[in-house]
């Protein structure tokens, strides 16, 4: 591995120089002038991901690339509150994801979960391919869709689990993220309005809809809005049930079901 690679990341603000230095060559295949275009690219603060073109979530290996939000590990918080709330991996749950995305929280439920099946919508059909590639990587296609689009036209009260992870990012703070985000990550997946709230307002009342009776809803939030997103779900007619924090302590996953 070069240690003018390390220096160069280095200088460049990268948090993990010289593991990411030794990824690049690893996926350079010991090639000298790929790995410097790779070196390139990551001081330019490309997100490693992009450069490597695939990210593992829930021990899985998705294809990611520009145009398709980076799986994070704090969204493996979903994933561990639909399994404490659906004990049985017998059950043959209906999912819905609205907003998939790689499709990686799809997947990897339907992975936990052999007889249930998901639906997954997605407005960008950039992002769209990208999930279809790992419904293919990982041989989920008779098993789980992905459909372009949003939630009008879904039946109602048809699913047990409507999972999301909307945008939530303030607006005006998009800008002051690091590099590898505001910069190169879909804003599309990050903008969550003035408020960082307008995703969560036009899902309340959709998702209350969708949901059959003893189903649930499992929705990322972001930090500071443990308390206005619940107030929203109730709002639009559902019980909020929890909220679980993420390995970092903060509030992450409101869990919520429909009112009795």
């Amino acid at each position: 591995m070069s240690s003018d690679a390390v220096k160069r990341l280095t200088a460049a603000g990268v948090d993990n120089p010289r593991l990411d230095a030794r990824l690049l060559l690893a996926h350079a295949k010991n090639d000298p002038m790929l790995f410097e275009s790779f070196v390139a690219r990551r001081a330019a603060r490309e997100p490693l991901a992009y450069i490597t073109g695939h990210k593992e979530f829930w021990s899985l290996d998705f294809e990611v690339g520009p145009g398709v939000l980076i799986p994070r590990p704090e969204t493996e918080t979903v994933i561990e509150c639909v399994l404490a709330a659906f004990p049985d991996r017998t059950a043959p749950l209906q999912l819905l994801d609205l907003g998939t995305g790689s499709g990686c929280l799809l997947i990897a439920l339907l992975k936990e979960y052999p007889k249930a099946r998901g639906l997954g919508l997605e407005k960008s059909e950039k992002t769209r391919r990208f999930a279809l590639r790992n419904v293919a990587r990982h041989a989920m296609a008779r098993r789980c869709e992905i459909r372009e689009g949003g939630w009008p036209g879904l039946p109602e009260g048809a699913y047990d689990v409507v999972l999301s992870n909307p945008p939530y990012i303030r607006s005006h703070e998009i800008c002051g993220l690091a590099p590898e985000v505001c910069r190169y990550e879909p804003v599309m997946a990050l903008d969550g309005g003035e408020d960082g709230l307008a995703a969560y307002r036009a899902l309340a009342p959709e998702i209350t809809r969708l949901l059959r009776p003893g189903g649930y809803a499992f929705l990322e939030i972001g930090v500071g809005q443990d308390k206005t997103v619940p107030a929203l779900f109730a709002a639009a007619g559902m019980e909020p049930v929890a909220l679980t924090p993420d390995l970092a302590g903060n509030p992450r996953v409101l869990t919520a079901k429909p009112k009795e």
